[in-house]
């Protein structure tokens, strides 16, 4: 899952939100560093990257991408179902996603300080660029494939997926609601037992 699902499934809770953004930022046990709901959220984040890299039905989405971009397949589906999560927004939540979005932003820009420097060298482009709205759209998507791309410095050609998202929309489309559901199940248990 890439960084709307993320935030998406942390809740209401801010800090759990900010935990569960920042982890991928948060090598090993430097999440100890962090006040306990963050740490919490960072524990959240690496249970859903398991759960989701484990599941049967992602498995299937990252096949249909292997042949041609091997490894880096799997974040390409990550990016994928980014999209299929805002692209339907309104069956997932009442908070309009402009809405939703800017108060994330915001929660970043209170948070500023304990942010990773990595995180707070690149939030003020996603707040720019307004990265987490244009996940919404295929050329949205494809912006994103194309920076990701560049950051491989153009070794993975992940760019070229959204041929792939368009010409298996559909397929894409069911599994990610097939799976989400199950994610978000999984979550809200997880949660629960923090």
């Amino acid at each position: 899952m890439n960084f709307l699902a993320h935030i998406y499934l942390s809740g209401e809770d801010p800090e759990l939100k900010i935990g569960n953004f920042i982890a991928d930022s948060v090598k090993g046990k430097k999440y100890l560093q962090y006040p306990q709901r963050i740490q919490q959220g960072i524990t959240l984040h690496r249970k859903i990257d398991s759960y989701t890299d484990t599941h049967d039905t992602v498995k299937k989405s990252v096949s249909r991408l292997f042949p041609k971009y091997r490894h880096y397949s799997t974040v390409i589906v990550d990016i994928l179902y980014d999209h299929f999560l805002a692209a339907n927004w309104s069956e997932y939540s009442e908070i309009p996603l402009e809405k939703y979005v800017a108060e994330f932003y915001e929660l970043l820009q209170e948070y500023h300080e304990i942010l990773p420097k990595q995180i707070q060298n690149f939030a003020p482009y996603m707040i720019k660029d307004n990265w987490l709205l244009s996940y919404a759209s295929i050329q949205g998507i494809g912006t994103v494939l194309h920076q990701m791309n560049q950051r491989t410095k153009n070794r993975s050609k992940m760019n070229f997926a959204v041929i792939e998202l368009e010409q298996y929309y559909s397929e894409f489309d069911k599994e990610f609601r097939s799976f989400f559901e199950e994610l978000e199940l999984y979550t809200k248990n997880e949660i629960r037992s923090l």
